[in-house]
């Protein structure tokens, strides 16, 4: 108990800036699964990855996110009322990158996808697609805590379970986890 203690101390000692990293270290070494969030903006189809999707109720099923600015794609995605949540497997590592990636035409031709009825670009991925209704968009310190239900489950197979693995995002990279543990 003492070692914790005197590690409280010494990172309220640090300062706000301080523990600002201090978080972003924690944070960096808790894994969590690795999701694309997609919406149609008013310029055409947005999307981003994001590391920060929880599940918040079964029923009716919510998911909530989190958001850090409000610029490009994330303002378009503010501003949706649908929104396609895709949580990833270890086969869909490049759809990750491509999301995160600065700069880049993420909708360009070599990748596949369609609108679903309500917009939303559905990507062609291994994992679940989570179709949602945006309930509340809550700003917390600088960013957006985004709450939505679930109104439809897309998925490869006969299962809501993918066969491959997730893909996990540790200590800044993408790892993949095999299906059997």
């Amino acid at each position: 108990m003492d070692r914790i203690v005197g590690a409280r101390a010494a990172q309220g000692a640090r300062g706000r800036a301080g523990l600002a990293d201090a978080f972003r270290e924690a944070f960096a070494a808790h894994p969590s699964g690795v999701a694309v969030i997609t919406a149609a903006g008013p310029r055409g189809p947005v999307g981003l990855t994001a590391s920060s999707v929880i599940s918040v109720a079964v029923a009716p099923p919510v998911l909530a996110f989190s958001l850090s600015s409000t610029r490009g794609s994330v303002g378009a995605l503010l501003a949706s009322s649908q929104l396609a949540v895709h949580l990833l497997t270890s086969a869909d590592e490049e759809l990750a990158r491509r999301f995160s990636a600065a700069g880049i035409d993420r909708f360009g031709p070599d990748l596949d996808w369609h609108p679903a009825p309500t917009g939303e670009p559905l990507l062609e991925t291994r994992g679940t697609i989570l179709r949602c209704r945006v309930l509340t968009r809550t700003p917390v310190a600088g960013s957006s805590l985004v709450a939505a239900q679930v109104t439809d489950i897309l998925v490869v197979g006969t299962t809501a379970v993918p066969s491959e693995g997730p893909l996990v995002h540790f200590r800044r990279g993408y790892h993949r986890v095999a299906a059997d543990g």
